[in-house]
């Protein structure tokens, strides 16, 4: 949000001219010393956001200072959650932009809906202040891609909730692979199938009392409240989430690119970034409900260099929602082709194998959880890149989900030139790298 629009919005939700003033000096805010306590502000207080909660607040040198949720009937329960776990009562909001505003606040969690992911992120980096943001990086490529921007020019720290980056299980997997016990590794395949419920076909009806649901909307069409469109359930809509690709799939295809890259490295082949040609295919074939996004899919990524003067590499991803059925004796997972053997990393083990199938290595350990969490800490501190550094790790493996998504909804596929992340020559597809329209005053910042 542009100065001008921040000034009417938050006349609009009692700011003042003081307040905001104390936002833009923000923009030159320190960083965290190796003796301070660090303060926390919350953007969402239930779900995802409330492990999150649970576990900052769990921290020994950290201060859950404040609390932010659209949804007040949650607001008892957060105070007591951290009155709870660390002794102290957090002030509690229901419009985040009070945490933003707060200049005793070091860092902002964002464990909100995907498009809720971007602005907040965005305004925190704005305001000086670090970011924990859960996945996917926001909810189209433009949105990422300015969170990006924000990050690297108020040079903020910023880490995406792909946790499986700071499991000492992952990395010990990633620190096998980099020997080049695999040999040349050209294919990588993630994969999801588990078996979900049907959301069914509710009416609209009325937001629950305690709701602000315009807020809650934010930078979506404005329509009716529908119980399905809201918590637990956005997720399988346009209009705010990014399906199961960034749900789920996200966290799959980000294991997949980065043992494909740890290999090729030890092959001495380029790093691995984005992707150029994409291709997604599958449909809402087996729920017969309100979602729109797929329930089966099947994504393709392919890097390298088109010319034929180096080896590319393929990575690809395969979801079904309505399977339990494993793959290598793991429902989700991903696994890694050499010519010399081949590696599957599921949730909580890696096995490597030779030609034949004989075990070569393997490994055991629980996701990153709170270490991951740690991480992010620790590098407010150090002013280090963290495990799943925004800029190096989240936004390249959200993007995957993003243009998979825009090759799905065209029926086609696409191609996406690397360096400045526009499709090439497909107005159509740039046509879906944001939205349509941002609704007032929650228009994308500028950066």
């Amino acid at each position: 949000m542009d100065r001008r629009n921040f000034l009417s919005s938050s006349a609009a939700s009692g700011f003042t001219a003081s307040t905001v003033a104390l936002y833009e000096r923000r923009l030159q805010a320190r960083s965290v010393g190796p003796s301070d306590r660090i303060r926390i502000g919350m953007v969402g207080t239930h779900g995802r956001a409330g492990a999150l909660m649970r576990i900052f607040a769990g921290q020994g040198d950290v201060d859950v200072i404040a609390v932010a949720d659209v949804d007040s009937r949650y607001h008892d329960a957060a105070v007591e959650t951290v009155k709870n776990i660390a002794g102290n009562t957090p002030k509690v909001y229901t419009d985040f932009r009070h945490i933003i505003d707060d200049t005793t606040i070091d860092a902002v969690v964002v464990g909100t809906p995907d498009h809720w992911h971007a602005i907040p992120t965005i305004m925190a980096c704005q305001a000086g202040k670090d970011v924990y943001v859960e996945k996917p990086d926001g909810h189209n490529i433009l949105e990422g891609q300015t969170m990006v921007k924000a990050m690297r020019k108020h040079k903020r720290v910023v880490q995406m909730g792909t946790q499986a980056r700071t499991s000492e299980h992952f990395q010990s997997a990633m620190n096998w692979i980099s020997h080049g016990h695999l040999g040349m590794v050209l294919v990588a395949k993630a994969w999801e199938s588990t078996r979900q419920g049907s959301i069914g076909k509710p009416a609209d009806s009325a937001p629950p009392e305690g709701v602000d649901y315009d807020l809650w909307l934010g930078p979506a069409p404005d329509r009716a409240f529908n119980p399905r469109r809201f918590h637990g359930h956005w997720r399988w809509f346009f209009d705010y989430g990014t399906g199961d690709l960034g749900n789920d799939g996200v966290h799959r295809i980000d294991i997949a690119r980065w043992a494909l890259d740890t290999a090729g490295r030890a092959q001495g082949m380029e790093p691995l970034y984005m992707p150029t040609r994409i291709s997604g295919l599958g449909g809402k074939w087996y729920f017969d409900d309100l979602q729109e996004w797929p329930d089966t899919l099947q994504a393709t990524f392919e890097y390298g260099n088109r010319a034929g003067d180096k080896p590319g590499r393929l990575l690809s991803y395969e979801m079904r929602l309505w399977t339990p059925y494993r793959y290598n004796d793991e429902t989700e997972g991903a696994i890694l082709y050499g010519d010399k053997g081949y590696i599957v990393i599921g949730n909580r083990r890696w096995r490597a194998f030779d030609p034949g199938g004989k075990i070569l290595a393997q490994g055991a350990g629980e996701n990153g959880g709170a270490s991951h969490l740690r991480n992010f800490l620790d590098c407010m501190r150090s002013r280090k890149r963290p495990n799943a550094d925004l800029e190096t790790v989240g936004h390249p493996s959200s993007i995957l989900c993003h243009s998979a998504n825009v090759s799905w909804r065209l029926g086609r596929q696409v191609t996406l030139d690397p360096k400045t992340e526009l499709f090439v020559d497909d107005a159509e597809a740039n046509a879906l790298r944001t939205r349509q329209t941002y609704r007032k005053p929650w228009e994308l910042p500028q950066i």
